[in-house]
């Protein structure tokens, strides 16, 4: 049997073990340097309140691909679940993202759908032909009010930069819709699994051919002379390469922690769109559970920072001197033949958990083939 090296026990790692193990042919170790599975996905249950708690932020599975949706209820329930994003600007509540309401509620009006695409249409700038930046993307597509009202202030806070300084790619993924659909979310399958993301990744794990050892740092390169046939690692390119070409840009989160009786803001998400409030948005984690009931609950301050050498990388910036790292590892990666790089850190791409699946699946499969 040949030996595989798994380096990160979140949805790659996980995938690529399951779908390995399962022909039998391969003995795998998956190794992670926390105290835990599942990366940033990981659930688990407060103990003081016993609402099951997103550590990393809130997670709200999506996709329109019928065969990843199939892939991940084969390991558990998805209960469905709709994602109605509130963000709070100068003292009042709206829906997001931009819809129908929004729109007529901010502007005092009555529209109808064609009448507010016209409305909108006039407010946003036609000198701007082909978008570069965030800002130029928002005042082309919705208008100046509109973007300051709900994207300067956060984008400002999340992304630490003005955001004319960021990439207009960061925005073209988010929807503004002229009915009063707010659903944050345009996929066909949308869903929060019954006992949490590390139940559904744990039973991923949960095979006889493999093994896992957690709070196990994978040293780099060096690594490769431990006796695997391949290595799959998921962690951030650059430490692979013990940033020998300098660090990538990443922006990281952090959380403030509270508890209380009862019900604290009625939603699992509200945006603070205010540049004064410090923090992003509070998510209020009973409610990323409907089916259950709790007397007590626990929600989150998120704020967000520039990730130091201690924290635990999110969204990567991607910046221009970032790309030009990026080429430096790349071609580093080219030069390797026994190792693949997958998921959000190693290819430094911002990616949904339906995409890492669905990469995923695609990695393994194309692996076995090429190996038989």
């Amino acid at each position: 049997m040949k030996k595989i090296l798994i380096v990160g026990a979140g949805f790659s790692g996980a995938v690529i073990a399951n779908t390995l193990a399962k022909t039998g042919e391969y003995f795998i170790d998956v190794i992670d340097e926390r105290n835990h599975i599942g990366g940033n996905c990981h659930t688990e249950r407060d103990p003081k309140t016993d609402v099951m708690v997103h550590q990393y932020g809130p997670h709200i599975f999506h996709t329109s691909n019928e065969k990843v949706w199939n892939y991940v209820n084969s390991f558990g329930t998805f209960r469905p679940f709709v994602n109605r994003v509130k963000s709070i600007y100068m003292g009042q509540v709206y829906s997001m993202p931009i819809n129908l309401h929004t729109i007529n509620q901010f502007f005092g009006k009555t529209f109808g759908p064609e009448e507010a695409k016209n409305w909108i249409k006039s407010k946003g700038d036609s000198s701007i032909d082909d978008p570069k930046t965030f800002e130029d993307q928002a005042k082309k597509f919705v208008g100046e009010e509109l973007y300051k009202a709900f994207f300067y202030g956060y984008t400002k806070k999340q992304w630490g930069t003005e955001p004319r300084n960021l990439p207009a790619s960061i925005l073209k993924r988010l929807p503004v819709r002229f009915n009063y659909d707010d659903n944050y979310y345009n996929d066909i399958y949308q869903g929060i699994p019954e006992d949490g993301y590390s139940a559904i990744i744990q039973k991923m794990l949960d095979h006889p051919n493999i093994k896992i050892q957690l709070e196990k740092r994978f040293l780099g390169g060096s690594d490769q002379s431990s006796g695997y046939d391949h290595i799959f690692y998921t962690g951030p390119i650059d430490a692979y390469f013990s940033f020998r070409h300098g660090r990538l840009g990443y922006r990281t989160v952090y959380f403030k922690e509270h508890r209380t009786e009862g019900d604290f803001q009625g939603n699992p998400v509200i945006n603070y769109a205010d540049e004064k409030v410090p923090y992003t948005r509070v998510h209020e984690h009973k409610h990323f559970t409907p089916w259950e009931s709790h007397s007590k609950t626990i929600y989150f301050e998120e704020y967000s920072k520039e990730t130091d050498e201690d924290d635990i990388p999110y969204y990567p910036k991607r910046l221009d001197e970032d790309m030009k790292i990026l080429k430096e590892y790349e071609l580093e990666v080219s030069r390797l033949s026994n190792v693949t790089f997958l998921g959000r850190l190693a290819t430094y791409r911002y990616l949904d958990m339906h995409h890492i699946i669905e990469e995923a699946l695609d990695c393994a499969e194309k692996f076995i083939n090429k190996q038989s």
